[in-house]
Parts: C-alpha cells; structure tokens; sequence
C-alpha cells in the first residue's frame, strides 16, 4: 500500500524535545515502513522517516496569518495534483488541507488529538465526501467533534523499545510531574501533594514562552524549587524520560482541564511506573484502576492511595499498557479501519 502521512509545518517529524503529533506521525511511518507499505511523510523542514519526505512551509511557532496561508494552499494543491499516487491519506495536520480530495475515491483518515472544533466539522460533512474516517485519540475527544461524519476512537501509541521496566524503585522514591509547566496541567497541584506528604518530586517539562505562563512558572513553581525536597529538571529527552520515570515511585497527573489522552502517562507505564491522575478528559480511559494506576477526584484521595503505590505491581503495569498503546498495535489498528 502507498500512504501518505500529514504533519503541519512548524516542529519537524520527529520532534527533538516535545511535538506529541510530530512524534506520533514519524513512529507510524516507521511501523506502516515495517510492514511492507510505501510511506511518504509530508511535513516541515527537517523532517525525515525511513521512507520519502516531502517538506513545505516553515518551522517555528507561532506563524503569521500569512504564513499559515501560505502552507495551507500549498498542502492543498499538492493533494489536489497528487492524490492518485496514494492509496492511504493519513492527515495529522489541518483539516481543510483534504478539501480538494474529499470526493476523491482515496482513503482518507483525519486524526485528531486535540478538540475538536464542531462546526468545522459540520461543515466539511455538508460537502460530498468519499473513503472519509474520522478519528481521536480517546473516547472523551471523539465526543468533542463528533457532531457529523463517520467517527473511531483510536488511542495514541509510544515505542516501548525505548523505555525500559523498572520492576522495584526504593522506598524514597521521589514522585515525578512531566509535562508542559502550564497551569492547566497542574504542577502546583503536584508541588502542593508534594509537600503534604512529604515526599521529593522531580519536575521536568519545558517552560511556556506565553507572558502569563511564565508568572505561573515564576510565582508558583519557581519559590518552591529548593533542589532538595523540590527538583526541577528542566527538559527531558527521551533517554532521559526513560531514566527519570523508571526511577520515580509514581506519575502525578493532577490537570485542570481535560486532557485529550496525555502520552506522558503511557511512557510512565513502560517503565512500569504507575499514573495517579484526576478524572479528568481521557484519564480514567488511559489509567486502567489498580493495573497501571490510579483515578482519583481530587489531592484527599490521592493521599488515601499513596501506600499503595509501594506494593505496586510494576511489570504487570508495562504488560498492560504494551497491550493496549503498543506502536504497532495502533498502527494495525488505523489500518484496518473500514
């Protein structure tokens, strides 16, 4: 099979640091490559798979409007002229880039792992399609667009191959928050459970270059870094990840908004460390209760499972994920799509 795989410029594929949908689109070429299917990645400088690369637009975020344009019509006349070379289009980046193919017989997924803006949706659905599926990373985000058109849940993956089990931690163990240090993704939460229970934390993530995340980042995470019970780690790649997660007693998933699948809780499974994160958006999805972690309401109920976590069945959590978030599981799985 010929596929094609979409990316938006602006991070190429694969991302050096953090791209959640980068990584994504440059793991499933390499499985699609794997199984024998010719894969072309269409994305934004610098990017590159095993298999052909075709690059437009420019990298760097935020873009001017102009910009933006620019890409758009040239994804757009690229598929319009080149379509029929395809028998699979598989388009993580913008949804108008399919407009002049929407009634061409090629198969067409359109993949999404952020919500959904409905009346795009609805939109694109009055025109005459063919061979379109829809897809999202978890039941909660499908039910953000799935106001029109022909919609699948299908979970996001990591490669296990880079993660290895750690079966035992000590006792001391620190906990670890990962992720963009952004309010909505609750690292005061994490610092506050921190400190109540007195055990160390390790944060790790890049910092925001928007003005009212970095006072978050300055008011409310920096006066508590102490380098002692308090550690910031600042950006990690993914040896580092692996290192850093396999080492923690736990990941701490305290959000504040709902979260469309959040990635960083799979990587903490392969290395067989357990999530405790809210309910909120795809977690009670993603954390299977009692095999790979935790859901809880809110910082009380956290508390009440920390004992837990010591007698965790580490290996059985790595097992678990691998079965269901495994690379080349979803990469059958958008394949058999139908």
């Amino acid at each position: 099979m010929r596929i094609l795989l979409i990316m938006d410029p602006g991070v190429p594929v694969p991302p050096k640091l953090y791209g959640g949908h980068e990584r994504l689109v440059y793991m499933f070429a390499e499985e699609y490559i794997k199984m024998g299917h010719e894969v072309t990645i269409l994305a934004g400088p610098d990017s590159y798979c095993s298999g052909k690369t075709i690059h437009f637009g420019r990298n760097g975020l935020p873009k001017t409007r102009f910009q933006t344009l620019r890409e758009v019509l040239w994804a757009i006349f690229f598929l319009a002229f080149n379509h029929k070379k395809y028998d699979l289009i598989h388009n993580f980046g913008r949804l108008i880039y399919l407009l002049p193919i929407l009634n061409k017989s090629v198969k067409k997924l359109m993949t999404y792992g952020r919500p959904v803006a409905s009346k795009n949706i609805s939109f694109i659905n009055k025109l005459p399609s063919r061979n379109l599926i829809f897809t999202g990373c978890s039941d909660y985000l499908v039910s953000t667009g799935s106001v029109a058109g022909d919609w699948r849940t299908v979970y996001n993956a990591i490669d296990f191959s880079k993660y290895q089990l750690k079966e035992r931690v000590e006792e001391d163990s620190p906990l670890i928050f990962l992720g963009r240090l952004d309010r909505i993704k609750g690292c005061h939460n994490a610092i506050a459970f921190a400190k109540y229970t007195g055990k160390k934390l390790w944060i790790a993530g890049n910092i925001s270059t928007l003005k009212h995340e970095k006072i978050y980042f300055e008011t409310e995470i920096v006066p508590h870094i102490d380098n002692n019970q308090i550690m910031y780690l600042g950006s990690l790649n993914d040896t580092q990840k692996n290192e850093y997660l396999g080492k923690s007693l736990a990941l701490l998933m305290f959000i504040e908004w709902d979260e469309p699948f959040g990635m960083v809780m799979v990587e903490a499974m392969a290395c067989g460390t357990p999530v405790l994160g809210f309910k909120r958006g795809s977690v009670a999805e993603v954390v299977e209760e009692g095999i790979t972690g935790f859901v809880i309401d809110d910082l009380n109920q956290a508390h009440s499972k920390l004992k837990l976590l010591y007698e965790f069945d580490r290996k059985k959590c790595r097992e678990k994920a691998e079965s269901k978030f495994h690379s080349s599981v979803i990469a059958n799985t958008y394949l058999n799509l139908k």
